[in-house]
């Protein structure tokens, strides 16, 4: 059998190896015939060096015997596998290659030797990948006077334990693209300069790297230090040895680790220290009683201005702005909500986000006039969680209900009111207390009081409510019982039964 001696490159460069294993395969030369070997990495039995392209020339004589065809699958596992440092990947890739034109789905069989080798070298390939995206440290380095002012300029150095610079390079490009800075390492270089990402191959030495924050990083390092969390073995699991002696702080790990224990007893003896004061400040905001004012205004307009004001529950923290109600001063139906939504926190006024214009068309169709009517909400502030650079709606919890129920007596009290609409379970909870459940009263209405001071109540659901149901049949089911209810309101007093 002929044998056939391939170079390569000790390199991830897949597509040179590529045209040699086509041309093999073209000839269809078995594995075994083909003695892969890296340039300049290996010595024959004299100690010469084994650097020879005869066997790609013989490959280019040989005849031809197929056509090849590989999947997108397969090429790209080999290329993910060509970036290990195994001098074997090369045979071990073409060996693949061999075997799934006879079996296309060899690259299944998670069983066979060399598939799971293979992904095994990539599994590597991307950990080496994850280490140096923990693990590279930038120093800063000084501008050249002919270089003018400009961008500033970064320096690393790194050891992987792979061929996975051009890999982790774009990375990298995304990660600092306001600077430049290049990465030496002893298996090639990486550098950007704010346009271009550049790749060499060619072997670095590791330069003295000094920028004056050693000292700084090490001291931040050992004040954050927790002795009570010290794992050594998933530090050195997580950051191994080679890795350690290119970071600054790794002079400090020795002595921390060694003190820890003690550091931890001296922890647990040590007397409990009040908090800063800046804590009791924290805490009495959070946890501050609800004050029933007594001296309450006597006018809307006062009433709206202390309203602005409060500061009676923590949701004041993050809303823009406290939401009053707006309407008739002697309006005879009072229609309350739950709290502002993302648009009425901005704007100051209810009812005027995607459930307010719900809530309009749906007066407008009942016949009721919106003008008519007093609207406001149980919560006067707006209370949400951040989803990227959006607000989203939370429900508002007991304590903020009861923190803004002096404010809505109030409006009670000026405006007095014959009719009192809830919409929704936390207007209920706020008129008549936790112990009434919207399912058992959605759509009905009582009386609350005697003589003058009786006050009919009715209890429909929010809009919002609606909005999620969507315009299925539910929905659409639930929006024309929603204008049903309000069409009560149209006749008020007169209607019976209402």
């Amino acid at each position: 059998m002929t044998r056939y001696v391939l170079m390569v490159e000790d390199s991830a460069a897949f597509e040179p190896w590529r045209e040699m294993a086509r041309a093999a395969l073209q000839c269809a030369i078995p594995p075994e015939a083909i003695d892969w070997r890296i340039r300049g990495g290996e010595t024959d039995l004299f100690g010469q060096l084994a650097d020879t392209d005869d066997g790609m020339e013989a490959l280019t004589a040989a005849p031809f015997a197929k056509t090849v065809t590989l999947r997108a699958s397969c090429i790209a596992l080999l290329r993910d596998m060509l970036c290990h440092s195994d001098p074997g990947r090369f045979a071990l890739a073409y060996r693949i290659a061999w075997r799934v034109q006879g079996n296309p789905h060899l690259l299944d069989v998670a069983t066979d030797a060399d598939i799971a080798k293979a992904r095994i070298m990539v599994r590597q390939n991307r950990q080496d990948c994850h280490k140096m995206m923990a693990f590279v440290r930038f120093r800063e380095q000084p501008v050249q006077s002919d270089e003018g002012e400009g961008r500033r300029r970064f320096l690393a150095w790194f050891e992987p334990q792979h061929h996975i610079l051009e890999r982790i390079a774009p990375f990298f490009s995304k990660r600092f693209t306001d600077m430049d800075w290049m990465i030496l390492t002893p298996r090639g270089s990486i550098c950007w300069n704010g346009k271009d990402l550049a790749y060499s191959a060619e072997a670095c030495e590791q330069p003295e790297l000094d920028d004056g924050f050693g000292d700084l990083w090490n001291t931040y390092y050992a004040s954050t230090f927790n002795p009570a969390r010290v794992r050594t073995k998933a530090m050195r699991r997580e950051m191994p040895g080679r890795y350690w002696k290119d970071l600054p702080e790794t002079r400090l790990i020795p002595q921390l680790v060694s003190g820890a224990e003690a550091r931890v007893r001296a922890m647990a003896e040590q007397e409990l220290q009040p908090a800063p004061a800046f804590h009791e400040r924290l805490r009495s905001r959070e946890e501050r009683p609800v004050e029933f004012l007594p001296d309450l205004p006597e006018s809307l307009d006062g009433l709206a201005a202390r309203i602005r004001t409060c500061t009676s529950c923590p949701l004041h923290c993050s809303a823009t702005q406290a939401v009053v109600g707006e309407g008739l001063a002697n309006a005879r139906i009072m229609v309350v909500g739950e709290q502002p939504g993302d648009q009425e926190d901005l704007a100051g006024r209810p009812f005027v986000g995607p459930a307010g214009q719900l809530l309009h068309e749906a007066l407008g169709e009942a016949g009721v006039d919106r003008s008519a009517l007093y609207l406001t909400n149980a919560v006067k502030h707006f209370r949400f969680r951040l989803q990227g650079r959006r607000r989203i709606h939370q429900n508002p919890h007991a304590e903020h209900v009861t923190a803004c129920r002096p404010w809505l007596e109030q409006e009670i009290a000026l405006i007095r009111p014959k009719l009192i609409v809830s919409l929704g379970a936390t207007a209920l909870r706020a008129l008549d207390g936790p112990g009434m459940a919207m399912s058992d009263v959605r759509g009905t209405s009582w009386t609350v009081g005697t003589g003058e001071n009786a006050v009919r109540r009715l209890a429909l659901a929010h809009p919002s409510w609606l909005l999620r149901l969507g315009e299925g049949a539910q929905g659409e089911g639930e929006r024309q019982r929603f204008v049903e209810g309000l069409a009560r309101l149209r006749n008020f007093p007169d209607q019976s039964g209402l």
